[in-house]
């Protein structure tokens, strides 16, 4: 039983590092081409990555922090600050989202082409996919509600991305320059009540901490 959790552990740990590696160069290549081809939601989707950086980084310590400790006091710790930094940064992409929706749409903001970032979008609708469902069925052995979350956020990651990539294309093939905003705005209705979740979650830890 230990040896098979410990295991485990460590298949979350590599998963969250392979996470926070795939987050930095998400991040870095969209900013940069969202800049450069001046649109909202490429850049949204680079501070996205930063979101999902930090959610990423604090798995990892609340993974590493059973693998090495031991010490469940610590671990369950872990797991309720865990549990609170994901709930927040979803709610963060929420207001990313809705902020960088309503500004593209209320500016006419049309973006330019930009194939660095359909290239960027691509991967991430690969690579994303695979890492929300190694974390979802790890996060199911060892019961960790925060690493499940984190798992919502790299679905999220990969939502934003073919968002990313459908406005890209249609605006760069008939000029629907709208269309990846409205994408994005419909997709708050499910955003928001996995971020409801996560807080009620967060809040549940908390009080299980306090008895």
């Amino acid at each position: 039983m230990e040896s098979t959790r410990s295991s485990n552990i460590r298949q979350g740990i590599t998963v969250e590092i392979l996470t926070i590696v795939w987050m930095v160069i998400e991040m870095a290549a969209s900013i940069a081409a969202g800049i450069a081809a001046r649109s909202v939601l490429l850049t949204a989707f680079g501070i996205d990555s930063l979101i999902e950086l930090v959610s990423g980084a604090v798995l990892l310590w609340r993974l590493t922090a059973e693998s090495k400790q031991g010490d469940l006091e610590s671990v369950e710790l872990a797991e309720q600050r865990a549990a609170w930094v994901v709930a927040v940064t979803l709610g963060l992409l929420c207001l990313y989202v809705l902020c960088s929706s309503l500004a593209g749409l209320l500016w006419h903001s049309q973006p330019e082409n930009s194939l660095p970032g359909i290239g960027i979008a691509l991967a991430a609708i690969v690579i994303m996919p695979i890492l929300a469902i190694s974390k979802r069925r790890i996060a199911a052995r060892i019961d960790s509600q925060a690493l499940a979350g984190d798992a919502v956020n790299s679905w999220t990651c990969a939502y934003m991305a073919g968002t990313v990539l459908v406005g890209l294309l249609l605006n760069m093939l008939f000029g629907w320059w709208w269309i990846e905003y409205v994408a994005a705005i419909i997709f708050l209705f499910w955003l928001g009540r996995e971020t409801w979740e996560a807080f009620e979650e967060a809040r549940g830890k908390a009080r299980q901490e306090d008895i």
